[in-house]
C-alpha cells in the first residue's frame, strides 16, 4: 500500500480536532481494556490495518492478553470475553456496519443488562470515533510503522 498523503502533516490543527475529541471520549469513564477491544474489532470489520497495530499495542498496554486479541476476530464463538464486552462488541459490530445492520433493536437490547445509558451514549461515542479514525487513515492510505523482520524476532 502506497500513502496518499499524511493528512497529520498536511492539516494538523484539523486532525488534532479529532485527536483532541478521541482523548475526551476515552476520559469518559470506560475501563481502557473494553475500549481497546472495541477500536480494534471495529478496525478490522473496516480492514484498517495502521488501528489494528495501533490499538493492539495499546491493548497489550493495558494488560489485554494476546489470545483474547488474537480471538477478537471469533469473539462469538470464544468464550474469552465477558458478558458485558460481548455486548459491546455486537454493538460495535452494528454501528460500524450500520449501512448493513441498520442498529438492529436486539444489539442495542443486549447493552442493557451490562451498560447504564449513559455508558451506551459513552459507548456509541467511542465506536464513532475509531470508525472516523478508521476512515481518515484507510482514505489518505496511513501507514503503520514496520518492524523489520530481524527486530520482530
Amino acid at each position: 500500500m502506497k500513502a496518499r498523503m499524511n493528512p497529520f502533516a498536511v492539516a494538523p490543527d484539523a486532525l488534532g480536532l479529532m485527536v483532541d475529541f478521541s482523548k475526551k471520549v476515552e476520559a469518559l469513564g470506560l475501563e481502557p481494556s473494553l475500549c481497546e477491544l472495541v477500536k480494534i474489532r471495529s478496525s478490522q470489520l473496516n480492514g484498517c490495518a495502521f488501528c489494528i497495530h495501533l490499538h493492539t499495542r495499546a491493548a497489550r498496554a493495558h494488560g489485554e492478553t494476546e489470545e483474547r486479541i488474537y480471538l477478537l476476530d471469533g469473539w462469538r464463538e470464544s468464550p474469552l470475553y465477558t458478558e458485558r464486552e460481548r455486548a459491546a462488541l455486537g454493538w460495535t459490530e452494528a454501528l460500524t456496519l450500520v449501512s448493513e445492520t441498520h442498529a438492529p433493536d436486539e444489539d442495542y437490547a443486549a447493552l442493557k443488562p451490562h451498560f447504564t445509558e449513559e455508558e451506551i451514549v459513552k459507548l456509541t461515542l467511542m465506536i464513532g470515533v475509531i470508525n472516523i479514525a478508521n476512515r481518515i487513515i484507510l482514505g489518505f492510505r496511513v501507514v503503520h510503522p514496520v518492524t523489520p523482520r530481524s527486530e520482530a524476532a
